[in-house]
């Protein structure tokens, strides 16, 4: 949910024309699907450098398409200070390990996704064997 100084902005117009734009425009790139893994459809318009007081009435950083980028919950959910506060179950960013260092989830999952998923595939695509 967006913060007290931040509801003037995700409700002005032109928020929403710069929000439905970029969509349609990722739409024409790659279908809608998320910027970040690639499998699931988008489902929120990310800024990349968070929004802040300071920088909210900014078109730079708040209506710039480079400061942009389409993501699924799940993908949003893990950006930091988003996966809590009423954006869904807050997840652990970190867990330690036999030494009690640290150890950053994002990576663990990034490395455990990138060595079990070669290629995105859609659940509802089944591979269909040919006959060579």
């Amino acid at each position: 949910m967006a913060k007290d100084w931040a509801r003037p902005f995700y409700n002005s117009r032109r928020w929403r024309k710069a929000r439905d734009s970029y969509i349609s425009e990722r739409m024409m790139i790659d279908g809608g699907l998320c910027e970040e893994c690639q499998r699931e459809p988008g489902y929120i318009v990310h800024h990349k450098i968070q929004l802040t007081e300071g920088n909210v009435n900014d078109q730079e950083i708040s209506l710039n398409f480079s400061n942009l980028e389409y993501v699924c919950k799940t993908c949003h959910d893990e950006f930091e200070g988003h996966g809590s506060g009423g954006h869904g179950k807050a997840k652990a960013l970190c867990m330690f390990d036999a030494d009690g260092q640290p150890i950053s989830m994002r990576e663990i999952d990034r490395e455990r996704d990138q060595l079990t998923t070669q290629e995105p595939v859609s659940p509802l695509c089944l591979p269909l064997e040919r006959n060579v």
